[in-house]
């Protein structure tokens, strides 16, 4: 669910880029940073405290950029949400993001767990496959789920695809009774 106060920054986002297929590039360089962010508590603190000088939360979000290649836009993006008390909730609005970019360029969102670590080549077939039942582009998440034996389940918007071992067996059990 996306939160009503991270629409309106994914918005000038993409103002400043200019397009949303355009800001696809820095929507990944945000994921970046919230991946590294909210792998350490530390900073999740920091930037929530308001007690620390905004100066001190730039000079280590500066040092956390650069080891992670940001470009100066992201940067600068990742100052005014600092500036505005919002930088812990970037997660919601890298979703927001996520969701313009995939409307814009007419892809859907696929979650997939799978019964073991797709190859390149299981990961290809599989995105094509499901780019022919919807007849749009799929942006694939993949996760790991042994308990599904085999196969996988892909869930698009509200529709749930369950093309696994227990899924089958599952409905094999309901067919008998």
């Amino acid at each position: 669910m996306i939160r009503r106060y991270a629409r309106p920054y994914a918005r000038a986002i993409i103002d400043v880029v200019g397009s949303a297929a355009g800001a696809q590039p820095l929507r990944q360089e945000l994921e970046i940073f919230e991946a590294a962010r909210r792998g350490a508590a530390d900073l999740a603190e920091l930037y929530a405290n308001p007690g620390i000088d905004h100066a001190v939360k730039m000079n280590v979000t500066n040092a956390i950029a650069k080891k992670l290649g940001l470009s100066g836009l992201a940067l600068k993006v990742l100052e005014v949400l600092i500036r505005n008390h919002r930088i812990n909730d970037l997660g919601g609005i890298v979703e927001a993001l996520a969701s313009y970019i995939r409307e814009a360029t007419n892809t859907v969102a696929a979650d997939v767990r799978t019964a073991h670590t797709l190859s390149d080549a299981e990961r290809t077939e599989l995105q094509s496959t499901l780019e022919r039942k919807f007849g749009r582009k799929v942006e694939l998440t993949l996760s790991t789920d042994r308990s599904l034996l085999g196969g996988f389940v892909a869930r698009v918007g509200s529709e749930i695809y369950d093309a696994s071992v227990v899924g089958r067996i599952e409905r094999f059990r309901e067919s008998l009774s």
